[in-house]
């Protein structure tokens, strides 16, 4: 038979208890559980980063699931909520209108968009021709790996005053994260220097930055966005731009529908392939790196470039 505490002794522990609760939160970063900072990305390439720069101190959710498209992402009553309630999300304003409405209305206490480290800019970069739906904001800026590496810092800040305890990991996480995406610029430069000028056909113009950056010249079929059909005149235009400029082979996306560009190759008898422009996630084995290392050896195959030496 189990006797009661006597009333001292069951205050003291009582006591004890709520001191040792009290101690214990006070040694808790802010915004940080058991479980870590809770961040929430809004599509595949922020959620990359803030993987790689959180590391183990943080849970890195995502708004977009696998495989979707996430210019046309719609959040669920849930996700919404989630927005409000995360200790950091991560976006990129003007990519996601859905997203950014609920950014608004939920007002997270920490909310980071990335689009000022990203350096976005009016598309597209790189473009043999206007804008097939007119001048805008294009804002696929982690096709460029060195834009890339500059928002990994910005999340480091970020995560460093929700969790100033490990403020120095994520510094070095960012550092690393740069690292790796300073090799793999070096190995476009040096993969791409005998494609200098040559022009890269798209389904859609989410290629400025990388083109800029690497000396390519971009002709979208269709616009930003990758639903707009192309109309026949930019048709007529882009079939011109294949004609003079010898282009053998057009790139289709892994999730956008391949039918547009292949009617076009096969109406011009060229060829096509896939560039991911790493808008979602599709390949839980092959991450950022792996698929732009997979776009780069598209490019190198498919591009008409000088021949080497």
């Amino acid at each position: 038979m189990t006797r009661p505490l006597p009333r001292a002794r069951g205050a003291a522990l009582a006591g004890g208890v709520l001191l040792a609760l009290t101690l214990t939160a006070a040694c808790t970063p802010a915004g940080a559980d058991d479980d870590g900072v809770e961040v929430l990305a809004s599509f595949y390439p922020l959620e990359y980063v803030a993987e790689r720069v959180g590391g183990e101190h943080v849970a890195v959710s995502n708004l977009t699931p696998p495989a979707a498209e996430p210019h046309d992402l719609e959040l669920s009553p849930a996700q919404v909520r989630q927005i409000g309630s995360s200790d950091l999300v991560v976006y990129l304003s003007g990519m996601q209108p859905s997203t950014d409405e609920a950014v608004a209305a939920r007002d997270p206490e920490n909310v980071l968009d990335t689009a000022e480290a990203a350096g976005l800019e009016a598309g597209p970069n790189g473009s043999a021709a206007p804008a097939p739906e007119g001048s805008v904001l294009d804002p696929h800026f982690w096709l460029d790996p060195t834009r890339l590496a500059t928002v990994g810092h910005q999340v480091a800040e970020e995560l460093s005053a929700i969790d100033p305890d490990h403020a120095d990991d994520y510094a070095a996480n960012a550092q690393a994260l740069e690292d790796d995406l300073v090799v793999l610029d070096e190995e476009y430069a040096t993969g791409l220097a005998a494609c200098a000028g040559a022009t890269l056909v798209v389904s859609h113009a989410a290629f400025g930055y990388l083109a800029e950056r690497y000396d390519l010249v971009q002709v979208g079929i269709s616009g930003i966005d990758p639903e707009a059909e192309p109309s026949p005149a930019r048709l007529r235009e882009v079939r011109g731009v294949v004609e003079d400029a010898g282009v053998e082979t057009l790139f289709f996306e892994v999730l956008v529908s391949p039918k547009v560009t292949r009617t076009l190759a096969d109406d011009l008898g060229v060829g096509t392939d896939m560039l991911d422009p790493l808008e979602g996630h599709t390949d839980e084995e092959a991450d950022y790196l792996a698929a732009m290392r997979a776009n780069l050896d598209a490019l190198r195959q498919g591009l008409v470039c000088e021949a080497a030496g």
